[in-house]
């Protein structure tokens, strides 16, 4: 092979072209900027959805939605914290579902022994973010 692209920039470019000759407004859409204003319009889910898609439909006796999103918190703190409106949105729902400050920042902080002190570090500031709005000062 001959062309110094990667697949996955090939992929990329092969997808935008399509998406474009489909609706020719998507050539100048920006996935970050999509991401930025679905959690404008949906900061947080309501608990009973949260609870439906997040295993109480699936598994009645298993784990509960604020569990659920304090793992799912690790998980994209592991990743890096490379998804900002991912892990502000998780930290809202975490707090809508019940869980304590205390608790999101333990569950961060956790990480650091698996996904280093940067990626803690990040994930810890995006949380922040989002307890100064929450205006939540329990420990």
């Amino acid at each position: 092979m001959t062309d110094p692209k990667n697949p996955f920039e090939m992929m990329m470019a092969q997808a935008t072209e399509m998406a474009k000759s489909m609706n020719p407004a998507l050539e100048k859409f920006s996935p970050t900027d999509a991401f930025k204003g679905f959690e404008a319009l949906w900061p947080t889910m309501p608990k009973e959805v949260m609870e439906m898609m997040f295993g109480n439909t699936v598994n009645k006796d298993g784990l509960d939605a604020k569990t659920r999103l304090l793992i799912t918190l690790a998980g994209l703190t592991m990743q890096g914290a490379q998804a900002d409106s991912a892990v502000r949105q998780t930290v809202r729902h975490a707090v809508a579902a019940g869980a304590k400050k205390q608790e999101i920042v333990e569950t961060i902080g956790q990480m650091s022994v698996f996904a280093g002190i940067p990626a803690m570090t990040r994930a810890l500031e995006l949380a922040q973010e989002v307890l100064g709005e929450e205006g939540d000062s329990e420990t």
